[in-house]
């Protein structure tokens, strides 16, 4: 009889084991489809994540390409005020270069108006 009631309670034990893992398997499973369902939501963001940023990308070539143009449309300006630049400090030079020689000459006392020798620049 002890037999019996120990195969009996063995049994038992044995159903109370496989029906927690069942309801333990059946839990898991839920969590598995869950972190599925998640993933491919993740997938789906990065995937429009990425179609954004090749857009992105794109649009920022374009703008680089359009920029590039526009300097080299400005690029013979830039040497014209460069040139023009240039020409002022050379006649500055010069206006200076004049000044400095018309005052180390001495005033010529035949010349009109008392007014020494030398360089005369004329800007129109």
């Amino acid at each position: 009889m002890y037999i019996k009631l120990s195969v009996a309670s063995v049994s038992g034990a044995v159903i109370y084991l496989i029906y927690n893992l069942n309801q333990t398997l059946r839990k898991g499973m839920g969590t598995l489809e869950e972190t599925n369902k998640t993933l491919e939501e993740v997938r789906k963001a990065v995937h429009g994540l990425t179609d954004e940023s090749k857009q992105l990308i794109h649009t920022a070539n374009q703008i680089t390409v359009d920029v590039k143009g526009k300097m080299s449309n400005v690029d013979p300006l830039l040497e014209s005020a460069q040139d023009v630049g240039e020409m002022i400090h050379n006649v500055t030079h010069t206006i200076k270069e004049a000044s400095r020689n018309d005052s180390e000459i001495p005033p010529n006392p035949t010349a009109p108006n008392n007014q020494p020798e030398g360089v005369h620049i004329k800007i129109k």
